[in-house]
């Protein structure tokens, strides 16, 4: 009686494995799945000359805006410690921002 009452119990071990292999190839499947929209989305932006040139766009100014407040933190450190400053917080960007259409 002992050996059929652990055939059962090892048979519904055995279900419960099965079930949770099965749950997870179907999550990765759902996985790849999405990550190829999410590359067919990607190589259509990328083949998209004015989509490529507002990202790059976007991201140059982003990064122009954080040198402008990095160069003001910088400024207010040094005017803070008492450092000397240079006369340079006025002058315009010595880079210019050419937008390309």
């Amino acid at each position: 009686m002992n050996d059929e009452a652990d055939h059962d119990e090892a048979t519904g071990t055995d279900h419960g494995a099965r079930e949770g292999v099965d749950h997870l190839q179907a999550a990765a499947s759902e996985l790849i799945a999405a990550a190829r929209s999410f590359l067919d989305v990607v190589e259509e932006v990328v083949r998209d000359k004015d989509a490529v040139a507002s990202v790059v766009d976007t991201l140059g100014s982003v990064a122009h805006a954080a040198g402008q407040a990095a160069s003001k933190v910088a400024a207010a450190r040094d005017r803070a410690s008492g450092a000397p400053s240079d006369g340079d917080d006025d002058e315009p960007p010595r880079v210019q921002h050419i937008r390309v259409s």
